[in-house]
Formats: C-alpha cells, sequence, structure tokens
C-alpha cells in the first residue's frame, strides 16, 4: 500500500490511533480556525479494531457523512533510503527488523524531501473496518508530519540539533542533515528517567557538543519539569518547544488535549 497523501481536511475525517488511545477531528484550523476534537475511551479488553467497530455504532462525529479518512498510526517506522527501497521485499524486511507483525499489513509513506522511505505496519483488521465505512483511506504514521515540520526548523541558525517527540508513552528522537536522516529511533518511554537516559545515549552516539549543540523537545513528556531541569544538568542548550508559538498562536495550537503530530497535520 502507497500511503502518502494527506487530502483536503475539510474533506476527510482524521483518525488517530496508538495502543492506548484513539480520537477523531474534522475541519480546518489553518483556514478557519475551527476543529472538532473527539477523543474516545479504549476498552482494553478488545482489540483496537473491536473498539472501533463499537465507536461506528456510538460517536456521531463518525457517522457525519465523510467519505475519505486519514489513519495516524503511532506503529513503529523503518526508514529505508529511496536509492535502497525494493518494493516486494519491504514487507519481510520490515517483520525481520522490527518483529512480529506477522498478521498486519505493510504500508510505506514517501519522504521526497529527505529522500527515504517510512515503512509501518498497519492492522488489517482496523484497515477493513475503515475500508467498510469510507470510500477512501490513507493510513500514514504519527510521526510523519512532525518530521516534516520541524525538518524546516532544524537549519536555522548554525547549531546541530537534536529532536524528542513525546507521545503514547513514547519517544522519537531524531536528527537530520541536509535531504536526509542523520538518526532516528523510537523508545518506548513511560518515565522520565527513561527519557533523560536515552536522549543522552543519542546525544553521545551523535557525537554531539554539549555546550554549542541543541536538543529540542516536544509533545506529552513524562514529568517534563523534573526532565527539563535535570537534562539541563547535561546539556547547555536544551529547549521545550512552545506549540502555540510553534504555529502562530493558532486557536487549535492552544488547545492541551490534542496531539502536537495532529496540530503539525492541520496547521
Amino acid at each position: 500500500m502507497d500511503n502518502n497523501d494527506i487530502r483536503n481536511p475539510r474533506l476527510q475525517m482524521t483518525i488517530r490511533m496508538s495502543r492506548s488511545a484513539m480520537s477523531f477531528a474534522v475541519g480546518d484550523p489553518k483556514t478557519d480556525g475551527n476543529i472538532v476534537y473527539e477523543p474516545y475511551e479504549l476498552n482494553g479488553s478488545i482489540s483496537l479494531s473491536a473498539n472501533l467497530r463499537e465507536a461506528f455504532d456510538s460517536v456521531e462525529l463518525l457517522r457525519s457523512g465523510y467519505k475519505n479518512a486519514l489513519l495516524l498510526t503511532d506503529s513503529t517506522v523503518m526508514l529505508v533510503p529511496q536509492e535502497e527501497y525494493v518494493e516486494g521485499k519491504a514487507p519481510s524486511l520490515y517483520r525481520y527488523t522490527i518483529g512480529g507483525h506477522e498478521k498486519d499489513d505493510i504500508a510505506r509513506a514517501e519522504l521526497p524531501e529527505l529522500n527515504a522511505i517510512a515503512v509501518f505496519a498497519v492492522s488489517h483488521d482496523v484497515r477493513v473496518v475503515l475500508q467498510d465505512h469510507f470510500e477512501n483511506v490513507n493510513i500514514l504514521p504519527v510521526i510523519l508530519p512532525v518530521w516534516h515540520h520541524l525538518y524546516r526548523k532544524a537549519f536555522t541558525g548554525s547549531r546541530q540539533k537534536l529532536f524528542a517527540y513525546f507521545h503514547d508513552k513514547r519517544m522519537n528522537v531524531f536528527r537530520f542533515d541536509h535531504a536526509h536522516f542523520r538518526y532516528a529511533n523510537c523508545f518506548d518511554c513511560a518515565h522520565a528517567h527513561d527519557a533523560l537516559y536515552y536522549i543522552l545515549y543519542v546525544w553521545k552516539l551523535m557525537g554531539m557538543d554539549s555546550n554549542n549543540d541543541e536538543l529540542y523537545l516536544v509533545g506529552d513528556m513524562p514529568h517534563a519539569d523534573w526532565l527539563k531541569e535535570n537534562i539541563g544538568k547535561y546539556l547547555s542548550r536544551a529547549f521545550a518547544i512552545n506549540e502555540s508559538a510553534d504555529f502562530k498562536q493558532n486557536a487549535m495550537a492552544k488547545r492541551t488535549d490534542i496531539p502536537y503530530d495532529l496540530k503539525a497535520m492541520y496547521l
């Protein structure tokens, strides 16, 4: 499956799904400031696809007549350089590299400005449920709009930059060079101590300068005050991104209940 088309937000429903959360959004906040965002409480005793089926029976927003859907999934992403990507080999390479996912579909999304292909898993059952209710379904990893947005910020000034994005008790850490990734990985990260360890590990691995290079933190950080205070003991230039200022004070950007990846996609 080739999923790299983010459709007109006025015409599509966005469904964001992780292992522990699901939400629905419609609107065009970049143009008129309006968005309808509705989180859905998951039943942990049933599968995500079963939760989604139940949501179609109970969530009024899902019965609004939208024909196009975009699913944002927090599935782990495997990056492949564009020149090395082979379509037929991607599913087996992903399952070997990431582990598991034998029953999942394997999708891809192109990142042309970074000369990479993002390969990721999608629950087959979830995709079938969506195709039963929408005429057109696109699927992307939640991190993709964040990569797109922060890549544009990576080369302001002369200092090297490392980014850490927190979401769904996970942390994506990444660094860009011009037109490609220098580093990208995802860590399970429910605790601030783990986040500090992984960030400093990557910082050292990259050979970054603790006095001159920069770290940018964004998203739902665990114990944010502790993390920012303690990371400052090791790195002189560590900053938490102000989401409201990052998106020019848009009303959606000021909302703390909406994940940063959704803001990056819409705004």
